[in-house]
C-alpha cells in the first residue's frame, strides 16, 4: 500500500537519489545534492520534497517550489517522480495532490511539471489538466571516446575557471544577461545576487575548477557551468554567452575547455538538457559528439480555478 505523502527526512536522501537516477539517468543527482536543496536552497524558493512509501520503500518522490528567478509572480513547479517498478500504483496521485495543495498554500497560480516524453507519463499530465508546453532533450557523450576539437582562442580572450575568480559576482552578471532570451517557457531573468549564490554557487555539486570562463575586457563574457556527482557523471548546467559577444565561438571554446577538464579529471561521460527550439545550442553539442537520448516535456495547469 502506498503511504500519504509526508515530508522530505535527511535520512531519506540516498533513496531519493536513486529514485530520481533509475527514472532520469541523464542527470546527475547525489545525496548531498537532495539535502542541500531542502536545507540550504535560496530561501525565495519554498523548495519541499514530499515521499511517497510502501511497506518502508521510497517509491515516488514530487519536487515542489517557487519559480522564484522570474520576475513573474505566482509561478511554480511541481514535478513528481515515481519509481519505474512502482508506476500506475497511485504513487503519482497523491503526490501529485499534495504537491498542488502545498503550493496553493504559498499563493501559486501556476504550476509547472516537468514531464517524461513518454505516452503513460503524459496522459498522467494531461487527465489532470496539464497544458503542453515546450520540449527539452537530453544529450551524452562518452567522454573517453569524444573527439574534441583544438579550438583557437580569440585575440584578447583568456580562458579561466570560477576557481580562479577573487568573488562570483561578474559570473553572476554573466548568468543573468545571458539567461535574458533564453528559450524556455518561464523566463529566469531576475534572480538576485545573494538568491543566486545560494542557488548557484554554493550547490554541492559546482565544481568550480570544471567551470570554465571566456574574459574579455575584465568581463565574463562566456561560461560553461560544470556540476558533477564526484565520480563518473558530468553535466553541463548552463553553457551561455552574452549577447554582446555572441557569433564569436565563445561559446564552443569554453564548453570544450570544460569537457577537457572534465575528462583530463577522471569523469566518464557528460549529460546535458537543451531546450528543443535552441537550434544553436544543440548543434554545437552534436559537433561535439552528444547524442540525444531522451526527451522531457515541460507542462503547467492553473492552480486557481
Amino acid at each position: 500500500m502506498i503511504s500519504v505523502p509526508r515530508p522530505f527526512r535527511p535520512a531519506d536522501a540516498p533513496a531519493v537519489a536513486a529514485l530520481l537516477r533509475a527514472a532520469n539517468p541523464h542527470s546527475v543527482f547525489t545525496p548531498e545534492l537532495i539535502t542541500w536543496q531542502v536545507t540550504a536552497g535560496p530561501a525565495a524558493e519554498r523548495y519541499a520534497l514530499l515521499v511517497a512509501e510502501s511497506a518502508g520503500e521510497v517509491v515516488g518522490v514530487a519536487r515542489t517550489g517557487l519559480l522564484h528567478e522570474s520576475a513573474e509572480p505566482g509561478l511554480a513547479f511541481a514535478n513528481v517522480t515515481v519509481h519505474p517498478g512502482w508506476r500506475g500504483g497511485g504513487a503519482g496521485s497523491a503526490l501529485l495532490a499534495a504537491a498542488e495543495e502545498r503550493l496553493v498554500g504559498l499563493g501559486a497560480r501556476t504550476a509547472y511539471a516537468k514531464v517524461a516524453d513518454d505516452p503513460v507519463a503524459v496522459g498522467f499530465a494531461e487527465r489532470r489538466g496539464y497544458r503542453r508546453g515546450r520540449r527539452a532533450l537530453f544529450l551524452r557523450l562518452e567522454l573517453a571516446a569524444a573527439a574534441l576539437p583544438d579550438l583557437p582562442v580569440p585575440p584578447g580572450v583568456e580562458l579561466a575557471t570560477a576557481a580562479d575568480l577573487a568573488h562570483p559576482r561578474p559570473l553572476y552578471e554573466a548568468d543573468l544577461d545571458a539567461a535574458r532570451d533564453e528559450p524556455g517557457d518561464v523566463g529566469m531573468d531576475d534572480i538576485s545576487y545573494p538568491d543566486w549564490l545560494a542557488a548557484y554557487w554554493h550547490r554541492p555539486d559546482l565544481d568550480r575548477a570544471l567551470t570554465c570562463l571566456a574574459i574579455l575586457d575584465g568581463v565574463v563574457a562566456a561560461f560553461s557551468l560544470a556540476l558533477t556527482d564526484g565520480r563518473h557523471g558530468y553535466q553541463s548546467g548552463m553553457t551561455g554567452t552574452r549577447p554582446a559577444h555572441r557569433r564569436a565561438g565563445l561559446a564552443g571554446l569554453v564548453k570544450v575547455a570544460a569537457l577537457r577538464r572534465a575528462r583530463r579529471a577522471g569523469f566518464r561521460y557528460a549529460v546535458t538538457t537543451n531546450d528543443a527550439g535552441n537550434d544553436a545550442m544543440l548543434a554545437l553539442n552534436r559537433r561535439l559528439g552528444y547524442r540525444t537520448v531522451a526527451g522531457e516535456w515541460r507542462y503547467l495547469r492553473n492552480l486557481c480555478g
